[in-house]
């Protein structure tokens, strides 16, 4: 599996227990982070957005046909080992991570939200953290509606 973390500049601790929990799933063939631009800063929150795209391994199994409903025959067909639903129930399953908060067939989305009191201060503020998780496989979705 290839993790590329080039894109990303390494804030957010939910994001890095998911990238590491990520790099244990089978299935996987690619995990890529990036920072997303909703990030933003004040005085009393901090508010992290980070994207993951995965990519599903694929394999290729032999199926039996017949061509002109006489002719036996075969044909190759290529599908992915795991897909977002898949990969849900696995980070369901880890204490740690947990069921996202919403999830659809080509997204999962996490937040996280902590309290954060640096020694030596009074305020603290408040850390949002979040994650989603993308299928890079999937067509990008766009907010906009059709004109015609």
């Amino acid at each position: 599996m290839e993790i590329d973390v080039s894109r990303w500049s390494g804030e957010g601790t939910f994001t890095k227990l998911l990238v590491d929990h990520l790099s244990r799933v089978a299935g996987l063939a690619l995990v890529r982070v990036e920072d997303a631009p909703a990030s933003r800063s004040e005085a009393d929150y901090n508010f992290i957005s980070n994207e993951v795209f995965v990519a599903f391994e694929t394999a290729v199994r032999t199926e039996a046909v017949r061509h002109l409903g006489v002719f036996p025959g075969s044909r190759q067909i290529t599908y992915r080992k795991m897909d977002v639903s898949g990969l849900e129930a696995v980070l369901a399953e880890d204490p740690e991570v947990g069921p996202p908060d919403y999830s659809d067939e080509g997204m999962l989305q996490y937040l996280r939200t902590e309290r954060i009191i640096p020694p030596y201060q009074t305020r603290g503020y408040k850390l949002v953290e979040l994650v989603r998780i993308y299928d890079a496989n999937t067509p990008r979705r766009d907010n906009a509606s059709p004109q015609g």
